[in-house]
């Protein structure tokens, strides 16, 4: 990170509170607040850093489908989560902004049980405006894999 680039408000919280089961608690609840839409899986951060998120939600009722296994749309929810907070902590803020325009996703696995997304990045020093993708893994507790996603995102100048 070069010294004239912004840090995110979310690497921020972070680096200020993400080393305590609290503070990880609390940054993710900062992070459904300004998106409420993430409250629906209860989402919990492990990790936020550039070029690496992992976030993992629970197994339960009310994210469920009729073969009592996690829904389709909640792993989507949490690839989004993990996937746009990876964006977020890692693009030059002070140039770019970015926004989701796109997700092809896989269904590999029936998901049986609480869930942990991740979102790895080799390369991140987007020196200009592009549309990168933003791959996001789903493993279950067996630490197999469930869900993939492949997020594309734009970046853009900030106006």
């Amino acid at each position: 990170m070069t010294q004239e680039q912004k840090i995110s408000r979310l690497q921020a919280q972070w680096n200020n509170w993400g080393s305590t089961q609290f503070g990880r608690w609390l940054v993710t609840k900062m992070v459904c607040f300004t998106a409420p839409y993430f409250r629906s899986i209860k989402p919990l951060f492990e990790e936020v850093k550039p070029g690496y998120v992992s976030a993992t939600m629970k197994k339960r009722w009310s994210v469920t489908n009729h073969i009592k296994s996690v829904h389709a749309i909640a792993m989507c929810n949490i690839a989004e989560l993990v996937g746009g907070c990876c964006m977020d902590v890692s693009v030059n803020l002070s140039r770019f902004r970015w926004i989701p325009i796109g997700m092809e996703i896989q269904y590999i696995k029936i998901a049986k049980t609480d869930l942990r997304a991740v979102c790895r990045l080799d390369n991140f020093d987007w020196d200009k405006p592009q549309d990168v993708i933003m791959p996001v893994e789903v493993y279950d507790t067996n630490g197999q894999k469930v869900f993939h996603a492949d997020i594309k995102m734009r970046i853009s100048d900030k106006k």
